[in-house]
């Protein structure tokens, strides 16, 4: 336990530091002062965290249950965050970070495989709906991994490749439960990338911040982002507009029915008036 602090200190002292820098720094300090030493002092950092490499951290973050920074009083490090923090320590390459956030989808692709050289995939509609649902299922194992790579790509990685690495998993509605100060939430994959690519403190973290989408694609570094909810929100914007032409016809015909309502009312006055002046004159 000692030689483990010890350890996570020596990472943490510049001083004849000869890892990997980001941006200039040391990855560890990426994390500000008070949640490291939350980290480096936690129980979980000294007993799950001890002699991880990339390989084994795989298997500690497919475990996790949920994501979060600090919680509770004494604002204690989550699981996810410690595993973050690793992630620094160990910087992994590009290749395996981006195999942590497609982990899922290999581990399926290659099962699938395997299926088809042995008794076939049925291609009738319930052999599909059976596809989708193991490819779901097997997804859902390594949300937790996804999301921890996700994380570790918007504090490392340069702007252009965030965008385009981070930006596909807005499709993603995987369910993730947050650790929070009081409790727990329900919340989705989407929406936490979508927290880390607008956001600039997510998980008890500052996040540098990341320039314009607008004015990367003004450089020609980025694509124009398409929605896809885009055919939907057109849905949405169309049933808009023709539930506002409905009301204004509506408007109109109730203009003028009140119009002619109050013309009536005219006439008739007029009409009385003019057999109560004639009344009058007979009278008299």
């Amino acid at each position: 336990m000692a030689a483990h602090q010890a350890d996570a200190k020596r990472m943490l002292d510049d001083r004849g530091y000869t890892g990997t820098l980001i941006r200039g720094q040391n990855p560890a300090l990426l994390f500000e002062k008070a949640v490291r030493d939350r980290i480096t002092e936690s129980y979980y950092w000294k007993e799950q965290c001890f002699g991880l490499n990339a390989a084994t951290l795989c298997d500690r973050a497919v475990e996790l249950t949920f994501i979060g920074g600090t919680y509770g009083v004494a604002q204690k490090p989550t699981p996810f965050l410690c595993l973050a923090f690793k992630m620094l320590q160990l910087t992994p390459d590009k290749e395996v970070v981006e195999a942590y956030l497609n982990w899922g989808s290999e581990v399926f692709d290659r099962k699938a495989e395997d299926d088809a050289e042995g008794d076939g995939l049925e291609q009738l509609d319930g052999g599909e709906v059976d596809h989708a649902r193991r490819q779901k299922t097997i997804r859902a194992e390594f949300k937790y991994l996804r999301a921890l790579a996700a994380f570790y790509i918007r504090l490392t990685w340069e702007p252009v490749d965030i965008f385009k690495t981070l930006e596909p998993l807005l499709e993603d509605r995987s369910r993730l439960r947050q650790r929070k100060r009081d409790g727990v939430d329900l919340t989705f994959m989407d929406e936490f990338i979508d927290r880390l690519l607008t956001r600039d403190r997510v998980c008890a973290t500052t996040l540098w911040k990341l320039p314009d989408r607008g004015m990367l694609q003004d450089l020609d570094m980025l694509e124009e982002y398409v929605s896809p909810l885009g055919e939907e929100l057109e849905e949405l914007d169309r049933d808009e507009e023709g539930e506002g032409g409905d009301s204004d016809v509506e408007e109109v015909q109730n203009g003028r029915s009140s119009s002619d309502d109050g013309e009536l009312a005219n006439g008739n006055g007029h009409a009385s008036d003019s057999s109560e002046s004639s009344h009058s004159d007979g009278s008299g």
